[in-house]
């Protein structure tokens, strides 16, 4: 069972509210669950131990009156920035009073501690941390890494810049070695250079990773990675020739000072180049790294880790709307009778579960993905760096491909919540404003797409020529079926049929990229020429890629993991419900080469409406089995005893406007107005 959130939203509880227990529509929907959530949260997180430790250092800080605080909505941005400040480092106190110190654990104090609000530290942990750790060399280590694992230090990543995002090679700040005084030369050289939107650089960080064109002996060297310092330890003043501020309100992320950064002539000692693969000695010879790609692993590392929160996004949406749908009655069916749960209308079953099909296929690739990263960066620190662009170009198609979904599904699950939805009281505006962000942060979709792409077009001349290729992709040496075999609509549910569908999808469109892209070159354009006007049939190949490793994994996933009968039951009908939906909404990409028929199309469908009913009695114990408590789940339309009326009640009555009976505005403005009018009418 979900722990059961305490304190409503952020703090916002009453007695009232407190003594309703279970709305009786989602008690119902509990009792006719075929198989035990538990089980899946057990299943979801690898195993009862992982669950029950993860309980355990929630309610840690879930507990702690020293998280609780008004709603959000009803701040305002400094006062947000202040409270993320404020938790921010009660969290690291707290962390070491209780002894936590397993990085896992302490993501898992730090999330429920936050709460959705975010951490200064966050960079700092998830980009800074592991650069000085992967990049750094053993003296450096020596001198920074303490610091930084102790939070002497707080820092960020200083990639992005006013004019130049995604396209990394791209990027104009400049680091020139001079030989005389051993340092090098920082400078922003034109307005485009300024680097923006680096988190927690606006007034939090005082020192971070700078990403730089290297310059030595008048040649450029190419981007490298620096640790520099920004800020005075002892003030939190900026350093002479550096200008910092915070870039303004955003979408969502309130609390997160994102900034900009000018340097100019800013001297940092030689030794501040990180120095594990790439070194320049005291005359300025350089010494390149084995390979230009390393400068690259922490982009990998965040855009793993972005995968990983999209779908916790995903299922938090899920898990608003559908337990909304199960409490909310409306439109009766016939005269006088009761209305019916919104769930019941096949309409919004349909608005639901395929999302919530997504949910859980994401969760398993993210799971996936973030073994592989944890793998590959062992390898790396250890000198072997040959799976670097496996992962580059899976992380980033990955990144890509669940973003965008999320960000359209959180769309569609908001609107199935009718107004309520829209909202702050019911969580979306927030979930929706943080994720929105991830389609464009660490890589826009279209930028990160084609950077798979070019993966694959890698991929796939290599297979031409026998060689052997990285699991993800080793479906590109393999024989295509030219036809689906399915001859009824229950072979319509053979998850073997399935994967083969999405595999002889993607195997066809990314052999028909290396088709045009080559076709352009034997014509006699040049590269980049031929890579442009081949941009729609790449970005389709990277598109397909990633939906087939999704399906495929889900796949896997289900036939590798030991659980019992009823719930595998019930994650095949998400898996089947995932596939068929995908083929449904792209059954032109079957049908144009016939590897599918008219026929078989319309069986998908059928199977797609079957489905819907065969979840149906399931659909709340799926998203319970996130268990997501309440009050990080920050949504009264979502919460777990489904007393959505009377907290929205509560809520609203919290609202600043609602703590006077006449606004001040109105003896201002308003009262002259009317009074005037007054005096007019009687003339």
């Amino acid at each position: 069972m979900a722990v059961v959130g305490r304190h409503g939203v952020d703090g916002v509880h009453s007695t009232e509210t407190a003594s309703l227990g279970v709305n009786p529509d989602l008690r119902k929907e509990r009792s006719q669950a075929t198989f035990d959530p538990t089980e899946l949260t057990y299943v979801i997180e690898g195993g009862a131990e992982r669950t029950r430790r993860r309980r355990y250092i929630q309610t840690l800080a879930l507990n702690d009156p020293a998280f609780r605080e008004k709603h959000h909505s009803f701040l305002s941005r400094d006062e947000i920035y202040s409270s993320t400040v404020r938790r921010s480092i009660i969290v690291m106190k707290k962390m070491k009073e209780l002894n936590i110190v397993d990085p896992s654990d302490q993501n898992i104090y730090k999330v429920a501690a936050l709460r959705g609000i975010g951490s200064l530290f966050t960079i700092h942990d998830v980009m800074m941390i592991p650069m000085l750790q992967t990049q750094a060399d053993e003296k450096q280590r020596e001198k920074w890494l303490p610091k930084a694992l102790n939070y002497e230090i707080i820092g960020t990543y200083l990639q992005t810049e006013l004019g130049h995002g995604t396209f990394v090679r791209g990027l104009e700040t400049t680091a020139t070695f001079d030989p005389r005084t051993q340092e090098f030369i920082i400078n922003s050289p034109t307005l485009s250079s300024i680097k923006w939107w680096p988190g927690y650089l606006g007034k939090s960080v005082n020192c971070g990773i700078l990403l730089a064109q290297l310059y030595s002996r008048g040649k450029n060297c190419g981007l490298h990675a620096f640790i520099v310092q920004l800020r005075r330890f002892d003030n939190h003043e900026s350093l002479p020739g550096i200008t910092l501020g915070d870039i303004g309100p955003k979408k969502g992320f309130t609390g997160t000072d994102n900034g900009f950064c000018r340097f100019e002539n800013v001297r940092i000692p030689r030794e501040s180049l990180l120095a594990k693969y790439a070194k320049i000695d005291p005359d300025g010879t350089y010494h390149p790294p084995i390979s230009d790609k390393m400068v690259y692993a922490g982009m990998v590392v965040s855009r793993v880790s972005l995968v990983t929160m999209t779908a916790g996004y995903l299922a938090d949406g899920c898990t608003i709307a559908v337990r909304y749908s199960a409490v909310r009655r409306q439109t009766e069916l016939t005269s006088g009778g009761e209305e019916p749960q919104i769930i019941d209308y096949q309409s919004q079953q349909l608005k639901l579960f395929p999302h919530l099909a997504s949910a859980y296929a994401f969760k398993f690739a993210a799971h996936n993905i973030r073994t592989r990263c944890d793998q590959i960066q062992a390898d790396i620190k250890s000198g072997d760096i040959s799976s670097l662009q496996e992962l580059h170009g899976l992380s980033a198609g990955m990144k890509a491909f669940t973003t965008l979904a999320t960000n359209w599904a959180l769309e569609v699950l908001r609107m199935s919540c009718g107004g309520h939805g829209y909202s702050q009281a019911g969580g979306f505006p927030k979930i929706y404003g943080m994720l929105t962000a991830f389609v464009t942060a660490d890589g826009e979709y279209t930028v990160l797409m084609l950077q798979t792409a070019r993966y694959l077009m890698k991929c796939t001349a290599k297979a031409a020529s026998g060689e052997k290729l990285p699991y993800s992709v080793a479906y590109l040496t393999t024989k295509r079926e030219s036809k689906c075999p399915a001859k009824s609509e229950n072979d319509m549910l053979d998850l073997e049929i399935l994967v083969n569908a999405y595999k002889h999808r993607a195997h066809r469109f990314i052999n028909e990229a290396a088709r045009q892209l080559e076709s352009c070159l034997l014509s006699g354009k040049p590269q980049h020429i031929a890579w442009n006007e081949t941009h729609m049939y790449l970005i389709k190949a990277a598109d397909v890629h990633c939906h087939y490793y999704t399906v495929m994994n889900f796949v896997q996933y289900l036939q590798s993991t030991e659980m019992s009968q009823p719930l595998r039951d019930v994650l095949t009908s998400l898996c089947q419900l995932y596939a068929l939906y995908g083929i449904e909404n792209n059954a032109g990409d079957l049908l144009q080469d016939g590897y599918m028929s008219g026929e078989q199309i319309s069986m998908v469908t059928n199977q797609v409406v079957a489905l819907l009913a065969v979840i149906r009695p399931n659909a709340v114990a799926l998203v319970d089995a996130f268990d997501i408590p309440d009050e990080m789940l920050g949504s009264i339309l979502g919460r777990y005893d489904g007393n959505v009326y009377e907290n929205l009640y509560e809520w609203a009555r919290e609202s600043p406007l609602n703590q006077t009976e006449v606004h001040h505005s109105y003896h201002e403005y308003l009262k002259p107005l009317l009074k005037a009018r007054t005096v007019d009418a009687k003339l």
